[in-house]
Parts: C-alpha cells; sequence; structure tokens
C-alpha cells in the first residue's frame, strides 16, 4: 500500500509540473523500442542533455526524476517492478514504445557464442518454422574496440525474435533464452557483446591486466601509457577495415559478370592446382573449364570454400556463401548450362586470416545422373588482376582492454540478472594464465556493473582436434582445467561440452543442448532451484591395492554409460611421466573403479585428458561427466 500511495504521490507532481520536464535528452542506444529491462531490481535510466534541466523517466506506472549534472551527465533510477509489458518508457518528451520487463543476459565471448543460428546449426530449420517469440529480442553489440573507455556502443537495436530476424541471432543465445522464456513464463533479453577468435585479455581492463604477471602485462601496460598513440593507431586501423569491408562486401556487378563469362581472357592469371595448393589472397578469383553433353540435371558438390564465396557460372550469379555455412549441393538451372563447354568462376574472401581456400579432396565435382565429373585439378586464379589488394587490417581489438573499452564498459549501467559465456578457444595455447584472467575479467564486470555477484555462467571448451587415446600434455585439456578452476568464484556455473564437439570443426553446429545445458545452470545458480545441473564431477578417491576408487558428486540417480559396457577415458601414470589407458568400471551409484598399471606406486590418474578424448560416463540427465586430473600413492 505504501508503494502504491507513492507511485500516486509521484504521478499527481508528474501531473502537475509536467512543463518542467520539457528540454531535450538524449539516451544510450540500448535504449530503444522493443528493449527489455530487468525485473524485480532497480533499473538505472541514464543519458545526456542540457545541465540544470530537469529530466522525468516513467515506465509501468513507475516515475522518477531529477537533474541534469554540470557535465551534461544523468542518472535516474526506477524501482523494482515486475514482470511484463509491453510498456511505453518516457523521458521527458522522448517516447520508447514496446518495452518489456523481464530476464536480461549479457551473451559474451568468441565466436561459438556469436555463432549465428542460420549458419547450418543442427535444428534451426524447426525453430524458423515455429516463427519465433515476440517475447524474446536481442541487442547486437557491434564488433568495436578503443583505447579509451566509450560511454555507448557504436550500434546496434533491439531486434523482436521474429522468424527473419531471429536466424541472426546467437544460436546458444536463442536456446537459453527460449528456455529462459518457457520456464519463467517472462520476457527475456539477451544482450551479446562477443566476437569471434577474441582472448579474453581484450574483454578485460587493461589497468588490472597491468597490476597482473603474465604474457598479456607488457602490452597492457603500453596501452595505458601510450593512450594517445593507440587512438591514432586505431583509428587508422579502422580505417582501413571499414575500406576492406566495402570492398568485400560485394562485387562490382559489370566486372563480375564479365570476368566470370566464358570468353573472358584469363591468359595472364596463374595456374593452380585445388586442392592440392592454395596460394590465394586477398579477393581471390579462381577460374575453371568443364564440360557437359546435356543440361539437365546437373548439381555442383563444392561444399568446402573458406570463408566467404561468390559463385558465377557462364557469367550469372550462381550462389552467394556466407561465413560459417557450407557450400550447399546446388542444382544448376538448366538454361544457365550451355551444351560443350562451361566455366565455373568463384570469388573467394577470408577476412580472418586473408588467405581464402577452395575445394576438398574428393569434394569438388558435378553430379549427373549419378555420375560424377571432378573439378579438381588445374584451375586458373588472380589474387588482384580483378580487383586490387586489400589493406591491412591488424587484429588490434585482440589487445588488452579494447573491446572492453568499447563493448562493455557502455553497458554496465544497464541492470542485468546474469552473463552467459562462451570462450577459450584462443587462449588455449597459454592455459596456465587462463584462471588468473578469467577470475579478472569475471571479477572486474561485476565490479563495474555494480550489482554484486552476479550469475556468470561458462561453457568449457568442446572435443576437437584429431582423437588421441593418451595425450597428457594436451593444451586444451589444461585450459579446461583452468575453467574448472574458476568456479572458485562465488555464483558461477560451467557447462561441460566435452561430448558433442567437432573432430574437424572448431564450430560445432549442436548448439541447442548447450544453450540448455547453461539454462541448466541458470536454474541453479541464478534462481537458486535444487535441480541436477553438472555432469559428474570428482569428489574423492582412496586406493585399494592396484585400484583407485573415484567418488562423483551431481551423479543425480547415478553413473551411467552412453554406450557400451567399458567406461572409457582414463590414463594413469607417474606425475611427470609416461601415460597409458587404463581400466575402469561403474562400481555403484557413485564410484568408479579404476585398475592401475602393475609398479605404478604413486602418480596421476586423469579423465577425459585430451583435445578430443573419447568418453561416455554421464548422469541420469546424459551430462558429461567433467574432465579433472588428481594424485594418488
Amino acid at each position: 500500500m505504501k508503494h502504491i500511495w507513492k507511485l500516486f504521490t509521484l504521478f499527481i507532481l508528474f501531473s502537475c509540473e509536467s512543463s518542467k520536464f520539457e528540454s531535450e535528452v538524449t539516451l544510450p542506444r540500448l535504449f530503444g523500442d522493443g528493449m527489455v529491462v530487468q525485473r524485480e531490481e532497480t533499473i538505472y535510466v541514464w543519458g545526456k542533455g542540457v545541465p540544470g534541466e530537469n529530466v522525468r523517466v516513467s515506465l509501468a506506472g513507475a516515475i522518477t526524476s531529477g537533474t541534469v549534472e554540470a557535465d551534461s551527465t544523468w542518472l535516474l533510477k526506477l524501482p523494482e517492478l515486475p514482470a511484463g509489458g509491453p510498456y511505453v518508457l518516457e523521458v521527458n518528451q522522448r517516447k520508447i514504445n514496446d518495452v518489456y520487463i523481464g530476464d536480461v543476459w549479457v551473451a559474451g565471448g568468441q565466436s561459438n557464442m556469436e555463432w549465428r543460428l542460420k549458419s547450418q546449426v543442427i535444428g534451426a530449420e524447426k525453430e524458423f518454422s515455429e516463427g519465433g517469440n515476440p517475447q524474446i529480442r536481442f541487442f547486437k553489440v557491434p564488433n568495436s574496440y578503443s583505447a579509451v573507455k566509450l560511454d555507448d556502443v557504436v550500434g546496434g537495436e533491439w531486434k523482436v525474435a521474429d522468424s527473419v530476424n531471429m536466424k541472426d541471432f546467437s544460436a546458444i543465445g536463442w536456446f537459453f533464452a527460449k528456455r529462459n522464456n518457457a520456464e519463467k513464463k517472462v520476457p527475456v533479453g539477451i544482450i551479446e557483446s562477443n566476437w569471434g577468435g577474441t582472448p579474453v585479455e581484450g574483454w578485460t581492463d587493461a589497468e588490472i591486466l597491468a597490476e597482473m604477471e603474465g604474457s598479456f602485462n607488457e602490452q597492457a601496460t603500453d596501452v595505458i601509457e601510450n593512450n594517445e598513440s593507440w587512438d591514432a593507431k586505431l583509428k587508422e586501423n579502422e580505417a582501413n577495415r571499414q575500406k576492406r569491408d566495402s570492398m568485400v562486401s560485394k562485387p562490382d556487378s559489370l566486372t563480375a559478370m564479365k570476368v566470370a563469362e566464358l570468353g573472358y581472357d584469363d591468359a595472364n592469371w596463374r595456374k593452380i592446382n585445388l586442392p592440392q595448393a592454395n596460394p590465394l589472397q586477398h579477393i581471390a578469383w579462381a577460374r575453371k573449364k568443364f564440360t557437359v553433353a546435356n543440361t539437365a540435371g546437373v548439381v555442383l558438390h563444392l561444399p568446402n570454400i573458406d570463408q566467404m564465396a561468390y559463385v558465377y557460372l557462364n557469367g550469372q550469379l550462381l550462389h552467394y556463401k556466407d561465413w560459417g555455412t557450407e557450400l550447399p549441393e546446388l542444382e544448376i538451372p538448366s538454361d544457365m548450362l550451355l551444351t560443350g563447354t562451361n566455366v565455373l568462376t568463384i570469388r573467394a574472401i577470408n577476412t580472418w586470416n586473408n588467405q581464402p581456400s577452395i575445394g576438398k579432396s574428393d569434394e569438388m565435382y558435378l553430379l549427373q545422373s549419378g555420375k560424377k565429373t571432378s573439378l579438381e585439378g588445374t584451375w586458373t586464379y588472380s589474387n588482384s588482376a580483378v580487383e586490387s589488394q586489400l589493406p591491412k587490417v591488424e587484429w588490434y581489438n585482440w589487445m588488452p582492454g579494447m573491446m572492453y573499452n568499447a563493448m562493455i564498459v557502455p553497458i554496465t549501467k544497464y541492470t542485468i540478472k546474469g552473463a552467459i559465456w562462451y570462450q577459450g578457444e584462443s587462449n588455449a595455447g597459454r592455459p596456465e594464465e587462463y584462471k588468473a584472467l578469467f577470475s579478472a575479467m569475471i571479477t572486474n564486470w561485476r565490479d563495474d556493473w555494480g550489482l554484486g555477484n552476479f550469475p556468470f555462467l561458462f561453457v568449457q571448451l568442446a572435443n576437437f582436434m584429431e582423437r588421441k587415446a593418451v595425450q597428457p600434455e594436451s593444451s586444451w585439456a589444461f585450459l579446461r582445467e583452468a575453467q574448472t578452476q574458476t568456479l572458485e568464484l562465488p555464483n558461477t556455473g560451467m557447462v561441460t561440452i566435452i561430448d558433442i564437439g567437432e573432430a574437424n570443426d572448431i564450430h560445432p553446429r549442436n548448439k541447442k543442448d548447450v544453450g540448455e545445458r547453461l539454462w541448466l545452470q541458470a536454474r541453479k545458480v541464478a534462481f537458486g532451484e535444487k535441480n541436477l545441473a553438472s555432469g559428474p564431477q570428482f569428489d574423492s578417491l582412496y586406493r585399494q591395492g592396484n585400484e583407485l576408487m573415484i567418488k562423483f558428486r551431481s551423479v543425480g540417480e547415478g553413473l551411467r554409460l552412453t554406450e557400451g559396457d567399458t567406461l572409457k577415458g582414463f590414463i594413469a601414470g607417474k606425475e611427470n611421466g609416461d601415460f597409458q589407458q587404463v581400466g575402469a568400471m561403474i562400481f555403484n551409484k557413485e564410484s568408479v573403479k579404476v585398475v592401475l598399471p602393475d609398479g605404478l606406486e604413486a602418480g596421476e590418474i586423469r579423465y577425459a585428458w585430451a583435445d578430443n578424448p573419447e568418453v561416455n560416463l554421464v548422469n541420469n540427465l546424459n551430462l558429461p561427466a567433467e574432465p579433472f586430473r588428481r594424485k594418488f600413492e
């Protein structure tokens, strides 16, 4: 009743003094139509205006007001509000429509968090066919970096999860948000602030990193001490990036048609033997002539082109391949083909390392009536005869603090429920630093948001690369251990996905399980439920003769195997010596018995300790056991 009376009093004041709130104000880009604000927490609204002028903010019946400071900034607080909407957020004479109150999460990390739903994610077509959900909205912070802390992001807008917009959403963010909405019956907002290929130090304040020991220290100190010169370097680099992106975005249509025509003279181009050699760079053009006896039912099979490509046939555009997707099998319209000689032309670009590649052995052919015509062998190519070479763009965004300044600092006044995070691949070469770095970043973010130890949920590295039965020096295994150690921070939760990676792709397409496992952690860490959220976790061990008895927690209804009768994934050896596979079996609901090699008096037992280990131990929710290593004697 007291709260209602206060709002009523504010409403009377608002009515009587409305003329005092007419000055113009500006708001951060996060404040726009379709936004979602956090339920049941203080809501901060801020911006700029004319010093000394009054500002009034209202939302869902709550009203607050204040005065613009001498430095032209203002910040106001709205009280805790229950989930609901749509509402109108009013700031003086400005109106922001279609505003919902619900749960807001920041989705951070590198490419596996950034990975879009449309990029061949398993089950994506089903999601598109269901049409989305108007109560789920995403805000994508544009990729940007800065040597100084920015007060606003450089762009972005809230987008409703309809069948069109959702295709460009983070796939993990989508599946996570979908569960949040379904189970808590509240609107959900995901603020995507992620960038492929980036190390954790780029997301952390350089001033903090300069006080720490590690390979990043010198760069962090340089960024701080030479701030002005770095600012100039970044502006030049950004101009180059914008020029590059403009050059690669699309070819001049007339030039492309000419170069892709059958009669184009490519006599001065070099020859290349695809796919064995790939000396392609910049905006590379490659041509291959082939013949067909008839033009009906011809299918092009050429899935492996890295990264982007325009594919032409006889001067006409056949397909555009975006990054993150494979070229699908393309049935070529018969009117694009000629009886006899034809030419396939590819414009390939790779902005990641400036080295595009075309083709893979046994994956380059035309298929017609069950017969394959190989496209392997001699092609003509040019790296610069058609289009100019690309300007050099440095990866300055990777440096300490650069993305933090531009993509994190500007959003830290926005009240959130917590963060979800998927990153670590770019730090796998330096696992010994990761626990300290990652812990520093989490603490840094929490301090900046000022919301206490908000829930921070993260994904452990997936299995990847060649499978080796015994690989004690795996840097990916050590990085996973560092991630596990980060759970020492309060209100953190980790998702293990050692079972759903792909040996040949650092970007596994099963994002649904990742998002839904993150949601299990959210239920436990963020909402205080007593649910089973992790796979089996090491608890303790003791030795009986030549056997180790290993006890696990988070077993639910009990340990089980996903396949077969043999428990896989354990190796043992002297701490700094040779390791070997060892036999193991489920002993009871919560324990595993491991048989040690003869003569091994003391050493280490390790589970799932490899880049891409073969494992099959889970609990009743089919959540995989976490990798671990422990000493024994």
